[in-house]
């Protein structure tokens, strides 16, 4: 089992075990459990955390790049790695879906999730999202090893996923671009009826544009066995809403960085 500096966690995030006293607990809303809310890792590490409020009687949640707010999170991914105290009243496993990397945690009488999963696995994770000394990871409620028959689920998940992210990308678009011409009272209730509060509307708009074409080149490099790439591989294997990878696709080919061979497939020139 790897360290990552898992033992000094213990009992430091967990006052519980060290003190007698809980972890203040995260406000369950009114009407029940939220849902599990499908994502990547990366909409989770790179979002922006905010805390529980007991006034307003709201669990804690991270606002991802892209403006959701997800309080409970289902991640899959392969368990790149796996500890477990030597008294088991703490374990912690790191989830990678090849976007990104984060951390499960459990205590107490929950390290029994984690039995049935051990690193190379493929791995189902639901929990609730936290944050400690900067980190942000997964209080897992529960953790499900994938089997052999479920080969597809990842394939369709994320679709589903990349579907959602897609819709949710052109509302960001529009706002970022009525942004320039709307005073703040405008723009706050022009993304109101987007189903943005203030909070997701500041995240979005702090969102530096990134460059996709150093990424989306490498791929092309890494995938193309002599013919090319197929572009729905491409939109596969990066896992970004369609409309980004197509716009890197659209620049690299006018900077002449690659070329289509034929229809639908892509290659890199090599210097």
């Amino acid at each position: 089992m790897s360290g990552m500096g898992f033992e000094s966690d213990v009992f430091s995030e967990n006052p519980e075990l060290e003190h007698g006293t809980e972890e203040p607990a995260q406000v369950e809303p009114r009407h029940g459990r939220l849902v599990a809310m499908r994502v990547r890792a990366v909409d989770i590490t790179k979002g922006r955390f905010f805390p529980s409020s007991r006034e307003a009687m709201e669990a804690g949640y991270v606002i991802t790049p892209l403006g959701e707010k997800v309080s409970r999170a289902n991640l899959l991914g392969t368990v790149v790695d796996k500890f477990v105290s030597d008294n088991a009243s703490y374990a912690a496993v790191t989830l990678d879906d090849g976007t990104d990397a984060i951390r499960a945690k459990v205590f107490g009488a929950d390290v029994k999730l984690f039995e049935n999963v051990k690193p190379g696995n493929a791995a189902i994770v639901i929990g609730k999202v936290k944050e400690y000394q900067g980190e942000t990871y997964v209080a897992a409620e529960s953790v499900r090893a994938m089997q052999p028959a479920e080969t597809n689920e990842e394939s369709l998940r994320k679709l589903e996923i990349l579907d959602r992210l897609n819709d949710q990308k052109t509302v960001v678009d529009n706002l970022r671009r009525a942004a320039a011409g709307m005073s703040e009272d405008e723009l706050r209730e022009y993304a109101r009826r987007m189903g943005m509060d203030a909070d997701a509307l500041a995240v979005v708009l702090e969102q530096k544009e990134e460059d996709y074409k150093p990424r989306v080149l490498q791929m092309l490099e890494q995938l193309d066995e002599g013919g090319g790439v197929d572009v729905m591989r491409l939109f596969e294997t990066l896992q970004l809403p369609d409309a980004v990878v197509e716009r890197a696709v659209d620049e690299l080919l006018e900077e002449g960085s690659i070329f289509e061979p034929s229809p639908g497939r892509f290659k890199a020139i090599k210097e």
